[in-house]
């Protein structure tokens, strides 16, 4: 159980702050104007549920196959990675935005669920939970991915709706990659002594 607690914690941790910023959180503000907040709320927790569990069996398949140190380094390496990535941001491009404003009421968890599903594939997201799973238990990552990412996603839907959609993307951009560098240090650490 407490193996569990910690893959949950640190999984949600990592994923609420790689989320902050995305292109995926972008497109929940996006829906959150069109569409009611329950369907969009659905659509990207099945979207997401179901790209992190894909992400959690390859992390899992890496994990039993490598020795922990090196994947220490790896993902100490890719965490890093994930830092500079969010350094550089995310936007929508003017065709994702032109889908978002065109799906159809009754559709919109479908559509949601499907714009999600497709924008999570290869995303920094998935990355850092196939990541975060090559050292954690799966299922820990996996509920603990899901719950950051919806999480981070209504936090996007709720500002976007009552604040006026103004995040302070400087803080956000520098605090997120900042912990992704205090993890990719404290896992390259760990990984070294590991390899020694």
């Amino acid at each position: 159980m407490e193996a569990f607690l910690a893959a949950l914690g640190i999984s949600f941790a990592v994923i609420f702050v790689a989320e902050l910023g995305d292109k995926s959180q972008l497109m929940a503000m996006t829906f959150a104007t069109r569409f009611k907040t329950v369907p969009v709320l659905l659509g990207i927790t099945v979207a997401t549920a179901v790209v992190h569990l894909v992400s959690v069996a390859i992390g899992y398949g890496l994990g039993a196959a490598i020795p922990t140190g090196w994947i220490s380094l790896i993902a100490g390496i890719a965490f890093l990675g994930f830092g500079a990535w969010t350094l550089r941001g995310d936007s929508l491009t003017d065709d994702e935005k032109t889908k978002a404003e065109r799906a159809g009421g009754k559709s919109a968890f479908w559509f949601v669920a499907g714009a999600f599903f497709l924008a999570e594939l290869g995303d920094k997201t998935m990355l850092a939970t196939i990541t975060l799973a090559t050292q954690h238990g799966w299922f820990g990552v996996w509920v603990g991915s899901t719950v950051g990412m919806v999480a981070a996603d209504a936090l996007a839907i709720v500002v976007g709706r009552y604040l006026g959609r103004h995040l302070p993307e400087k803080v956000i951009k520098y605090g997120a990659a900042a912990l992704f560098a205090i993890f990719g240090i404290w896992l390259i650490t760990e990984g070294v002594i590991e390899v020694r």
